[in-house]
């Protein structure tokens, strides 16, 4: 899945895996994604190549941070 050697950058691929997942239904709306530990065991990335993923898709409104709570597929329904 994530190519280490390939010329795109880790975060890029990972967030790529994270929205087919979205969109395939693996990751369902108003559930959380996995955690960053979660994600540096499944896919041997740093800690900061997991937050630029996450961010990326914050920014392309798949996914929402609830403080304290983590980061939710889908919109906030409060906003």
């Amino acid at each position: 899945m994530i190519d280490p050697d390939g010329p795109t950058p880790l975060y890029q691929q990972l967030a790529a895996v994270l929205r087919e997942r979205i969109d395939n239904g693996q990751l369902p709306v108003n559930r959380p994604i996995p955690s960053i530990a979660q994600l540096q065991q499944e896919f041997g990335l740093a800690r900061g190549t997991i937050l630029h993923a996450v961010e990326l898709l914050r920014e392309e409104g798949l996914v929402h941070v609830v403080r304290g709570r983590g980061t939710f597929v889908g919109k906030p329904t409060d906003q």
